[in-house]
């Protein structure tokens, strides 16, 4: 039953509640993107190549939540200072992910699964934990609701090996539910009281910090 789900239900599951759900989540997400074009500015989506199922390269939506302020030698300011508190409501209520939701109904990502990371980060995992892209990433997964940005990054990973070897419906319906809750109260966004997880080095190594790669500054890199 669990190999069936997998296969075949898991997908269909996707896109069920996808579509049935589209009268509530495309409003606002309209509303949404109206507002970004407004406070923010151009441009309202955040794209991005991260990795999926196989590690095989897709572009992932998102809505914007950062200004492009820039300083005078033409560098973008660090991203506390340009994430601002309209930027910030977004990411802690998760509506900047809302646009994934194109991505589920393009095949590219599930509602529950692995958060698609940075390309970069491939050569970086260890085997087991590489076993993350078995599955299709996902909006939410098992990392996210037992700690989001608050866990490290091989707990994280940890956690998303632990869902593919038990993926099935009854535990993405109680991931989803969780999700719910978790954003209800916007629990487990920070990392150690930044906005953004540090970027990850390697299955052996220190955590890097800091302004880093610009590709991924108007992104949540722990998902």
């Amino acid at each position: 039953m669990r190999d069936l789900y997998r296969r075949w239900g898991k997908r269909a599951f996707d896109l069920t509640l996808v579509i049935v759900g589209s009268p509530l989540w495309l409003p606002l997400l309209g509303l949404l993107a109206v507002l970004v074009r407004l406070i923010l500015g151009a441009p309202v989506i955040f794209r991005q190549v991260r990795p999926g199922l196989g590690g095989k390269a897709f572009t992932i939506f998102k809505l914007r939540s950062m200004t492009q302020a820039q300083g005078g030698d033409g560098c973008p300011f660090p991203d506390d200072q340009r994430l601002g508190r309209f930027g910030r409501f977004l990411r802690s209520t998760s509506f900047d992910e809302l646009p994934e939701l194109l991505n589920v109904l393009r095949g590219e990502m599930s509602l529950v699964g692995p958060r698609p990371l940075l390309m970069r980060y491939l050569p970086l995992y260890s085997p087991q934990q590489a076993r993350r892209h078995e599955v299709l990433p996902g909006i939410t997964g098992w990392a996210q609701v037992n700690g989001r940005n608050a866990l490290t990054w091989e707990k994280k990973f940890e956690l998303d090996v632990w869902y593919v070897e038990r993926l099935s419906l009854s535990l993405d319906l109680r991931i989803l539910w969780r999700t719910v809750r978790k954003v209800v109260l916007r629990e487990g966004i920070l990392f150690a009281g930044k906005e953004q997880m540090p970027f990850f080095v390697g299955a052996v190594g220190d955590i890097q910090t800091g302004r880093g790669d610009r590709m991924g500054s108007d992104d949540n890199l722990g998902g």
